[in-house]
């Protein structure tokens, strides 16, 4: 008898998780008390963070909210970190948490006004080429004003859409018909092929996209979490954190929309796969009935996305108010105008956002400990030593590797804080600071599109209902993102070496930033504001 409930116990525990990744976890929970009584808590701390980056990149094996919340749990017992610094932590990323919970689920809301649009440019471009470079610089330009992680989920309800539509169809039902797409057994036989290739068609454009929030996102101020948080301790404003930027990001966006027009000819690591002619006649049909069905009422709730998508766009570039607060207002005024009032019916735009919310705030127990042990210390002490034109190409490799492992707005917390530190303490000026903080916000953000880990857009995409569906894997993502990798990163590099320090003196010569004083350095965010 116990021996079954102990059975029983292993059966539940992470649920449908092969047997291995149990044990694993389970290992993982033994060892770090004893590693932490025997070698110390920095070692335990560096164990933690490699065994939470284990369970990012075994995303798609169980969720990693609870492998690492058991893990971040069992941190906070055995001392490594402490339940008020977490909290510290969760507080002053506020703006990030409120982001993902209504941002995303205001996009819902307007989600028949994008599948709409989305369509249309689907079946209006024939050109794959053009088709993804669309796409790529659509979500960059998007990502410049919206956040990453809002594009984000703009692609995966449109590619979802598009992947029912023809899943439904390919399983011999029409389009009224209720149907689960995750399932493939009822898929007739002469259409199998064709969603073969209709799935590698969503991942280069699902992958051309993701690339693209990358790409846009650390142009601007709201782009990425950390941008805004480096922009708040640096007193930058939304022009001149452009500017700032832009002797890096602009030459990267160039070569990066370039390497997708490559990929696409050259058809390499996973590119090229045109939509069949089959899809497309079906999703003409759809678009075309859906014309037919329309209603005044129907035709109404568009124009008021319309209007409320305006609305989105001028309260982020104006910053009206926190980027959550204004994803509030979007399904605020989405709702009340276009008669959705049942809490059932709010309920679902949640569903996609809230575990994410919740696993980044695992990732906040993390990165609590990495504050509390002060694992980075080294490598800032280390790279301040160096030589001051090396400086910034060498805090740009160092948070580009961090990155591409760890989450990259938690990279730039620690390593801004840490440099911001140096700046008190007088050990580097105030223009030191601001290249510094360039060179930082640029590392994060562009090397980190090595792997899923790295960037929180490309986790959401890893860790969505679609990734599945489409068979994107955290492999296969990473092979996907590996020429876009190696381009942007070798670009940037080279920029913060070589053009970075001669652009920013011609900018403060020209009058088109201005210097700063150390005493404008705020040493949190509540400060500033």
């Amino acid at each position: 008898m116990p021996a079954t409930i102990g059975r029983a116990f292993l059966h539940n525990f992470l649920g449908q998780a092969p047997a291995w990744y149990k044990y694993t976890i389970i290992a993982f929970l033994a060892i770090n008390p004893l590693v932490a009584l025997t070698l110390g808590p920095v070692t335990a701390g560096w164990l933690l963070l490699a065994e939470f980056i284990f369970t990012l990149a075994m995303a798609l094996k169980c969720y990693p909210l609870q492998p690492g919340g058991l893990l971040a749990i069992e941190a906070v017992m055995i001392g490594l970190t402490s339940a008020d610094t977490v909290l510290h932590k969760v507080e002053s990323n506020l703006e990030v948490m409120l982001l993902l919970i209504f941002m995303v689920a205001g996009i819902f809301f307007l989600k028949d006004l994008l599948l709409f649009m989305f369509t249309r440019i689907l079946l209006g471009v024939k050109s794959k080429v053009r088709l993804s470079l669309l796409f790529c610089m659509a979500a960059a330009v998007l990502s410049a004003f919206l956040d990453a992680l809002t594009v984000t989920a703009v692609v995966i309800a449109v590619c979802t859409g598009f992947y029912g539509i023809y899943h439904k169809v390919a399983s011999g039902k029409t389009f009224q018909q209720k149907h689960d797409h995750g399932d493939d057994t009822s898929v007739e036989e002469l259409h199998r092929e064709d969603l073969r290739r209709f799935r590698s068609f969503l991942r280069s454009l699902l992958m051309h996209a993701a690339v693209g929030t990358a790409l846009g996102g650390v142009c601007t101020l709201v782009g990425e979490p950390q941008n805004l948080l480096i922009a708040n301790k640096a007193g930058w404003e939304f022009g001149e954190f452009f500017l700032r930027m832009a002797p890096i990001t602009l030459p990267v966006l160039l070569v990066g929309l370039m390497t997708c027009v490559f990929l696409e000819i050259s058809g390499s690591f996973g590119y090229g796969e045109d939509i069949p002619e089959k899809v497309r006649g079906i999703m003409r049909q759809y678009a075309l009935e859906q014309d037919r069905k329309r209603t005044p009422q129907n035709r109404a709730a568009l124009v008021v996305q319309a209007i409320t998508a305006v609305w989105l766009v001028v309260g982020l570039a104006t910053h009206a108010a926190s980027v959550g607060l204004v994803g509030l207002t979007v399904i605020i005024l989405a709702t009340s105008f276009t008669g959705i009032i049942e809490e059932h019916r709010l309920g679902a735009a949640f569903e996609e956002a809230l575990p994410f919310t919740a696993l980044l705030t695992v990732f906040f127990a993390v990165v609590a400990v990495i504050a509390d042990q002060q694992l980075f210390a080294p490598v800032i002490e280390y790279v301040l030593t160096l030589e001051k034109h090396v400086q910034g190409p060498a805090f740009y490799i160092a948070n580009g590797v961090l990155s591409a492992v760890s989450d990259n707005v938690f990279v730039a917390t620690v390593y801004v804080d840490e440099v911001g530190q140096a700046l008190l303490k007088q050990e580097i000026d105030r223009d030191t600071f601001d290249l510094l903080a360039v060179a930082i916000n640029t590392g994060t953000n562009i090397p980190s599109v090595a792997t899923p880990n790295g960037q929180a857009a490309f986790l959401f995409l890893l860790t969505s209902a679609l990734a599945p569906l489409v068979r994107l894997s955290y492999g296969r993502m990473v092979i996907m993102a590996l020429p876009y990798t190696i381009v942007m990163s070798i670009t940037g590099l080279v920029m913060t070496a070589m053009a970075l320090e001669p652009a920013t003196t011609y900018m403060y010569e020209n009058g088109w930033i201005e210097h700063h004083d150390a005493s404008e350095y705020s040493e949190s965010p509540e400060e500033h504001h």
